[in-house]
């Protein structure tokens, strides 16, 4: 990570798919839904197509695990020619995940996770432990083995789809609008949760939006296709944002794109303010001492564990009738380093104080990000520049 963006070097990277000249023509239709698409995919990486509805990136994604058939061309998986190659096997080496999970209603999450692992012959003992591993990758109690689909929220089961998705733990996954089905909160939740899940796994990645703030934030590459699965600009979201390739890509992005840089910028690359932290069994004078003498207006109080719980101005403190654990404002605008700027400057401005707490994976105080630091990480972010390394001017 440099200069709070994230930069990514494919340039030693084994190729883990190749579409080569692939195209695809439904039955009674003149026109191509996908016309001679070339492209690689690195391993390890998340590519996202995106694109208007019916511009072929679904059916793309489709025909690299052949539930699809191509027309035309060549799928070539870790060097391997697949294109003819029994269908069967090779989805069991590829994950697959759709918008509305799939799972089979009648089955137990536990046999939902086991689906592949059985058909490849996996004995029980590590067909169960798989499934134990599984649950607790994805965050969910192992107690939920035996519940069934119907018994869990639409965030559990996108979950669930995942962990049945790595269960025969295969080299790639494919994803379409995972997680268009549930509601904006949880799918932010999601997404935050896949991306941390994939730093570990580091799987091969091809994932399906409509939404370019979802491709921003999720793509390690970005492939913004036109009709017919035409590629109109293949590169990193940093480059497409600083660098669209032409109009359609520059209205496709839409507007703000300054904003939208934010989205590649995390927490824990920039600098946090210097703030006064305080213990909530801390006596009323301590903490109008440490407010004193830092200039701020307001202290943080931590519990024994360092978990922030509130805010306290001075006019709180001099009422020392009123418990500390009580006083002031609920410390509720937290994010983690790994949030992005996007994400932590909405929270920023919904939250009464102007300000986000930073915490680690433990709900520990590690910080505070106020407007002038996000401000200072907007100034730092590189100017944009032209193919030929010139500088865009301002405003252009």
């Amino acid at each position: 990570m440099t200069d709070g963006m994230r930069e990514r070097d494919n340039g030693h990277r084994e190729t883990m798919i190749r579409l080569e000249n692939l195209s695809k023509t439904f039955p009674g239709q003149h026109e191509p839904a996908v016309d001679d698409l070339t492209m690689e995919i690195y391993a390890g990486e998340i590519v996202v197509l995106v694109g208007p509805s019916g511009c072929g990136k679904t059916t793309t994604m489709k025909m690299i695990n052949r539930i699809i058939e191509p027309t035309g061309g060549r799928i070539y998986i870790e060097g391997e020619d697949v294109t003819t190659a029994d269908p069967d096997k090779l989805r069991r080496r590829i994950g697959y995940v759709i918008q509305q999970i799939g799972l089979f209603p009648h089955m137990t999450i536990a046999d939902n996770i086991a689906t592949v692992p059985r058909m490849l012959g996996w004995d029980k003992k590590r067909i169960s432990d798989r499934i134990d591993e599984l649950l607790e990758t994805v965050h969910i109690s192992k107690s939920y083995r035996d519940r069934y689909p119907k018994q869990l929220s639409g965030g559990q089961r996108q979950r669930i789809g995942v962990a049945r998705a790595m269960a025969a733990d295969p080299p790639i996954m494919l994803m379409d609008e995972p997680f268009g089905a549930v509601d904006p909160i949880t799918r932010e939740r999601l997404q935050d949760e896949f991306i941390r899940l994939q730093q570990d796994i580091q799987k091969t990645i091809v994932f399906v939006t409509h939404d370019i703030d979802e491709a921003i934030k999720m793509g390690d590459r970005i492939a913004i296709l036109r009709e017919q699965s035409k590629i109109a600009q293949y590169d990193t979201p940093e480059r497409i944002l600083t660098d669209p390739a032409d109009e359609y890509v520059e209205d496709f992005i839409g507007s703000g794109a300054s904003l939208k840089r934010l989205s590649l910028s995390r927490v824990q690359d920039i600098q946090t303010s210097d703030w006064p932290v305080a213990g909530l069994n801390d006596s009323h004078d301590g903490v109008r001492d440490k407010m004193q003498r830092s200039g701020k207006e307001y202290v943080l109080l931590l519990d024994d564990q360092r978990k922030p719980k509130r805010w306290v101005s001075m006019a709180d403190i001099e009422h020392n009738g009123i418990p500390l654990s009580e006083a002031g404002w609920p410390a509720v605008a937290i994010v983690e380093g790994r949030s992005s700027l996007y994400d932590t400057l909405d929270t920023m401005i919904t939250s009464y104080k102007g300000s986000a707490i930073v915490v680690d994976d433990a709900g520990r105080y590690q910080g505070v990000v106020d407007f002038d630091a996000v401000l200072q990480a907007i100034e730092s972010m590189r100017p944009a520049q032209h193919r030929d390394g010139r500088a865009v001017p301002e405003g252009a």
